[in-house]
């Protein structure tokens, strides 16, 4: 990937996947925590400045991710405002929701942002759904982790896996929005 890489704004879609209190409480933490979290409000806050869509998604399930409940809200350290959408799911990945396909097919999204978690999990399997759409899928390296007890390995594995099936890693300055 080159130093810097230039992402229209107007095809471009930021995807904030998981981040969820339940996820935060698990026996192993989230590794880097406070700096995951961090990286991802960066660049929220840069999206927003350039008009980006921001598209936080959540994940359900029949245990700790009960839809409606305290563990299935948004990590509180996250701020969505009212433009940004909002897409529920039931499975990994999330560009198999109506309601993220209408966000992207409704503004020609060509470019996605990828971070949240876990991942192994939800990551993974949308970055390889936006590669198969044909999008061109930014994953930010510091903007996605896991609660494994092996986390920084296996969030090296998911990179190198990812980037060989094009998914394009980025560290969170090298992506320029015109």
């Amino acid at each position: 990937m080159s130093q810097f890489t230039v992402l229209e704004s107007s095809k471009t879609v930021m995807l904030v996947i998981d981040v969820q209190r339940a996820l935060f409480t698990r026996p192993h933490p989230v590794y880097q925590d406070s700096k995951v979290l961090e990286v991802i409000n960066n660049l929220v806050e840069r999206a927003h400045l350039y008009g980006l869509p921001v598209v936080y998604i959540q994940h359900s399930n029949d245990s700790i991710l009960k839809e409606g409940s305290d563990g299935w809200k948004l990590h509180p350290a996250l701020k969505p405002t009212g433009e940004d959408y909002s897409v529920h799911k039931k499975i990994g990945n999330a560009f198999k929701e109506p309601a993220l396909m209408s966000v992207i097919e409704a503004r020609d999204i060509k470019n996605v942002i990828v971070t949240g978690l876990v991942s192994q999990g939800c990551i993974r399997a949308t970055s390889l759904g936006g590669v198969e759409l044909g999008l061109r899928v930014f994953l930010v390296k510091g903007g996605h982790s896991n609660y494994n007890n092996d986390a920084a390995h296996v969030i090296e594995k998911v990179e190198t896996e990812l980037e060989s099936a094009g998914v394009n890693l980025a560290e969170p300055g090298e992506l320029a929005i015109k």
